[in-house]
């Protein structure tokens, strides 16, 4: 079931709404301000109505754009709002000449790394033991011919299985 929902910039008002749903990052109220607050953050939610649904942090220093942060709703998940909130960043980063985006995904969310391969994303790297709990990371990378804009397609650079 598709749903409709607007893409704009996060807000202070947005914070409580966004603390409460990404309870997988802990990311709470004091660090999403402090986010905001960042000259170089980049920050979105996804909205139905005044309901927020989703969010993307994004940090865009020099000339790469980092992704912090990606997170929909629980009850909201599987309806492109994530993909919604990834285009959103890309359209961004496209616009401002970025030559590359970086981002890290634990290695067991198969449903993420789907997503971002949709967007032409490749691994680059592992990061082992990355998380708290001790769970790899894969980095991954999108990056963007600087003549024209478009996705230049990679393969893999490590194995991940």
């Amino acid at each position: 079931m598709s749903a409709s929902f607007d893409i704009d910039a996060m807000r202070e008002r947005d914070v409580a709404d966004v603390a409460a749903m990404d309870e997988s990052t802990r990311m709470n109220e004091d660090h999403l301000r402090t986010e905001l607050a960042r000259a170089w953050a980049r920050t979105w939610v996804a909205r139905e109505q005044d309901d927020v649904v989703g969010y993307i942090l994004t940090w865009h220093v020099a000339d790469e754009l980092h992704v912090m942060n990606v997170a929909t709703r629980a009850d909201r998940r599987r309806r492109g709002i994530g993909s919604a909130l990834m285009r959103e960043a890309i359209a961004y980063a496209r616009g401002r000449q970025v030559k590359h985006i970086l981002l890290e995904v634990r290695r067991s969310n198969a449903a993420a790394i789907a997503l971002y391969r949709a967007f032409g994303f490749f691994a680059m790297g592992v990061r082992a033991r990355y998380y708290p709990d001790d769970e790899d990371a894969v980095e991954m990378v999108l990056l963007f011919d600087q003549a024209t804009g478009k996705v230049v397609k990679h393969e893999d650079e490590v194995r991940l299985g």
